[in-house]
């Protein structure tokens, strides 16, 4: 855990639903305030998270990312690395009738708005939800990450549904500010999904109780 990890507020009296929203209030609120990325280009801390990412998914063929926007951890360069390196890269995409599909990243220049309020998302054949099986790694958003893996998600369950359909042995990434990382216990509810790993603009590093962390590479 980075020694810049805050203390989360006391939710204790509250319901699991009800201690998450308001942990999401918090959190964006930090993060809007402590996080801005450069309005042109790309910043050092863009450099080192993709740094530590690149080294995280090393050997991969395919990589499931997603599209950072605002005060997110910058994945925007990662996503340029891993396609000039030939890394065949799958992006959330809002399908038919909303379904959760995915598309294959095809350069920023093909990026765009294509939902209000969603990231911007590639052209290009919608591919199905089971189509995130072909990633050999996950890379996902997180407002935070406990030292359990436990990770507290925007709410909307995209990455809750997507992660049982990885193949096996595919580990989990989240993306978060060195100061969203915690060792207090985020609210857990039975279907959220656990993460393998942290990746951040210092380092990335496998989490406790990870298939991984007795056989994986040591932290970058």
């Amino acid at each position: 855990m980075s020694d810049g990890a805050r203390t989360l507020p006391d939710t204790g009296a509250l319901t699991t639903d009800d201690a998450k929203e308001r942990l999401r209030e918090v959190l964006r609120e930090r993060r809007s305030s402590f996080h801005r990325h450069p309005t042109h280009g790309h910043g050092p801390g863009c450099e080192a998270l993709t740094v530590h990412a690149l080294q995280a998914v090393d050997g991969a063929q395919c990589v499931a990312v997603f599209v950072s926007v605002g005060a997110e951890p910058c994945t925007r360069l990662l996503l340029e690395r891993l396609s000039e390196q030939g890394v065949e890269v799958l992006l959330p995409v809002l399908g038919p009738r909303l379904a959760r599909c995915w598309g294959r990243f095809r350069g920023n220049h093909d990026l765009a708005e294509r939902s209000p309020g969603r990231p911007p998302e590639p052209g290009g054949q919608t591919l199905p939800a089971q189509a995130v099986a072909q990633a050999e790694a996950l890379i996902v958003p997180a407002l935070a990450v406990d030292s359990s893996g436990h990770r507290l998600g925007q709410g909307g369950g995209w990455y809750d549904r997507m992660l049982p359909l990885r193949r096996d042995g595919a580990p989990a990434f989240a993306v978060v500010h060195p100061d969203e990382l915690f060792t207090d216990r985020l609210p857990v509810e039975p279907h959220d999904q656990r993460v393998d790993a942290v990746i951040c603009e210092e380092q990335w590093f496998l989490l406790e109780g990870s298939q991984f962390s007795s056989s994986g590479p040591p932290p970058g």
